[in-house]
This record gives structure tokens, sequence and C-alpha cells, in this order.
């Protein structure tokens, strides 16, 4: 029996049997075998959700030897990967192709099944998240039959599938709409919180991609612009040396050192926290978009992330200032402001609905039980709409009234999943037991 974790330490879990295939025939029999012996079944992609949302201790479907691309469609500009493909691989794969993810979030280490299936996102007013590039999918149901859906097959199951928390079967194969490769230029800069809100919807639409981190024991932020440059024009990436330097030495290495400090002597978070952020400093360079998206995260935290109406960030961050002030247990951590586009996906934070993405940290190992729910009591006073893959305390009832299509995907569930092959713990709270 083999010990399993998560990448945050949160959710851990002992697998009796844990499947590795390396073509479809393997997945469609890891699900007969559970079904078989009366077991139920997960995917485990890479670990990287907070929540249990892949914890089992029956049976276990590891896809780390299922990758590389199944199909390449250059006229539609359509690459077809395997479930188990990281975005990591992905990138390297589009790249040779001159293609590119139209946007993404700033981790690439998830498999493509398990970030759109949990609603991975990146920033930006006019974009949506992964799964709103996703073309088609293909996912092995509770009976063994091997089901492709996409706008124009099964479009039920599609809306329904592309977040589908992995509930509806085990994703096989994902297609995705990409775009040309582009650059993107970046600038990142120190500002205040309170001249940051003042212009958030500007800058919000005045840029492709923009975001913003804010420093809960003080005033400071570091945003973050990120925008297309012209085709044709070369990249000015930083040199490596800067690269090591500023975001291997500082923001990992050194950043961590100072976390583990605080974790040991907490009463030294504000003041070390105002320190750092005076020494914040501007940064502009550009490169290929997936270098511009994706930064390196070594240091081990736990999350909470709520998506709320766009109109409502402003009045959520000054509430969770006041909140922040009297906890009795400091946070170490930035708190990440983002945006994204609504969409039509049924489970997906973004359905029919123009979002802000608040995401609060706490460094792992440290305190966060009451930060995490005074957070979680603002940002449902709003009506908040909870990352499927980041902690939150929510159940079946509550999101119902949060999704319009709650029930229609529970309906799609039972046709693909009659006696609840795939849920778990986790699934059985969030989407009420099959």
């Amino acid at each position: 029996m083999m010990q399993w974790s998560n990448w945050a330490g949160t959710a851990v879990a002992a697998p009796k049997v844990i499947h590795r295939p390396t073509d479809l025939d393997g997945i469609v029999a890891a699900v007969r075998a559970a079904a078989d012996a009366g077991r139920r079944i997960r995917p485990l992609g890479s670990g990287h959700s907070f929540t249990p949302i892949a914890a089992t201790d029956e049976h276990a479907v590891d896809l780390s030897g299922y990758t590389g691309v199944v199909d390449v469609n250059m006229a539609a500009r359509q690459v077809t990967v395997r479930a188990g493909t990281t975005l990591r691989e992905l990138n390297r794969i589009l790249d040779a192709l001159g293609l590119a993810l139209e946007n993404m979030g700033d981790i690439d280490k998830q498999t493509i099944s398990g970030a759109i299936s949990t609603g991975t996102h990146g920033t930006g007013a006019t974009f949506g998240g992964l799964a709103t590039q996703v073309a088609a999918l293909e996912l092995v149901t509770a009976d063994g039959s091997v089901v492709r859906c996409s706008p124009h097959e099964r479009p039920d199951l599609f809306a329904a599938a592309r977040v589908g928390l992995g509930a509806l079967g085990i994703l096989s194969t994902v297609t995705i709409n990409c775009v040309p490769s582009f650059v993107l230029a970046a600038q990142e800069a120190p500002d205040r919180l309170d001249a940051v809100l003042a212009r958030f919807d500007d800058e919000a639409e005045g840029n492709d991609h923009f975001e913003f981190y804010w420093f809960p024991h003080s005033d400071k932020t570091l945003i973050k612009r990120n925008n297309r440059v012209p085709a044709g024009e070369p990249p000015r990436p930083l040199s490596k040396a800067r690269q090591y330097v500023e975001y291997g030495l500082i923001e990992n290495q050194l950043f961590g050192a100072v976390c583990r400090m605080l974790r040991a002597a907490p009463r030294l978070t504000k003041p070390t926290q105002r320190v750092m952020t005076n020494v914040l400093s501007e940064r502009r360079y550009s490169d290929v978009s997936h270098r511009v998206f994706v930064t390196s995260r070594d240091v081990r935290f736990v999350e909470s992330e709520y998506a709320v109406p766009r109109g409502e960030v402003v009045n959520v961050l000054q509430e969770l200032r006041a909140a922040a002030a009297k906890l009795s247990y400091p946070v170490a951590f930035p708190i990440e402001i983002r945006v994204a586009a609504p969409d039509d996906i049924w489970l997906s934070t973004g359905y029919q609905r123009a979002n802000g993405y608040i995401a609060v940290h706490q460094f792992q190992g440290m305190r966060y039980d009451e930060y995490f729910a005074a957070f979680e009591s603002i940002v449902n006073n709003v009506g908040g709409r909870p990352h499927w893959g980041k902690m939150h305390t929510l159940g079946a009832e509550t999101l119902r009234g949060r999704y319009p299509k709650f029930d229609e995907f529970l309906a799609v569930r039972k046709t693909v999943d009659p006696d609840g092959l795939f849920t778990n713990d986790y699934l059985d709270r969030v989407l009420g037991q099959p």
C-alpha cells in the first residue's frame, strides 16, 4: 500500500491499488478492475490541488505514463494530447509547432486533465480559464466505454466535463484550441494598495493580463502587467544571471528562508513584511508567452481562492484588510488578485459571470484557520465561488445556489456514472452522494 500526498501536504491517502496505464486500453482496464472489485477510483494528476479532490484509499489512476501528442491539426490550430501530459510538456510541444496556449496560470506542473478539471485559470478581463480553450475531450466512463464529447458531440457532457472534477470519468485525451506563438511584454512594479484599488477597473481593462499581489500587513502591492507585443518583434528576456538572482535566489531561496524564520518566530512577521515590501523594485522584460506566464514556485504554502463578481473586488479587499489587522496569528504570504472573463462551462467559477479572483495563502506549517475562515466569510457574503482545487468548506447545498447548472451537472453525472464509481469524500461533500 502506497502513501500518497498532494504538493502542499494538505491531503494524504493510501490507495489500495494504483493503476499506471500507458495506453487507452490500460485506462479502460483500470476502470473495469475497480468496478469489478466494488471499489471507487480516482485520477491522481500531479497532486497540485490543495483539496483532497484526488485522494482515495481505494483505486487510483496515475497517468504520468500516458503522455504526449495524439494529433496535430495545424489548419485548425488544434493539438490533441494524452491526459497525463503536464502543462510544461504541452508548452514544449506547442513551441516546436509555432503555437501557444492563449492564456494560462503561473504554474505549469499540473497535468492538462487535472488543470482543466479543477478550473485552473490565469488572468485577463477578456480571457477565460484554461478549460475555455478545450475543443474536445475523450473519457472513459463507468462501464468502460470510451466516449468523445465536443460542442457538437454530446454537448451536455462537454459542458459538464470541461470542469468535471474527475466525477464523470477518467479523461484520456484533451484537444486544445491554440493560437500562433506570441511574445509578452512584462512590467512588474511596486505600488500602494489604495492607489491600485482606485484604478482597478482601468488596469483590468487596459492590459491583456493584469494582476497584483498585496502584502496584508502593509499597504504595499506588486502589480504585474503582461501585454502582447506586435508580431515579429523579438523578445528581450532577462539575462540568465538576473533570472537566477531575482527568481531563484530572492523569490524562492531567500523568501523560503524568511518564511521558515517567521514560522519559528511569528511575532516578527509584520515588521519583516514591511521591510521586505520596501525593497520591491520595477522589472521590465519580454519573452515567449509561457515563460512570462509561468513562475517557479519552490516555497510551499496552503491556499484558498474564491471568484467574486468583479464589481465586488474592491469592497472585499477593504473588508479583508480590516480582518487581517485583527488576526491573532500573522500572515507570511501575499494575497493574489486576478480577473477573468465569463464562460459557459457549467461548474466553472466563471459561468455567466465576469469575476475577480482573490487567493489567500499561508506558508506551509503556519496557522491559517482563523485567516481562511475570515476570508471565506467575507467572500460568501457576495456569492463567492471557490476554486475546486483550493481549500474551502462549502458543501453541495450551498454550491447549488452558486451554480445555475448544478443540477444539470448532476444529471449528466448520473448518466455516465450511475453508481458513483468516480467519487470520493471530497466529491460527496461538494456534489452530494450519487
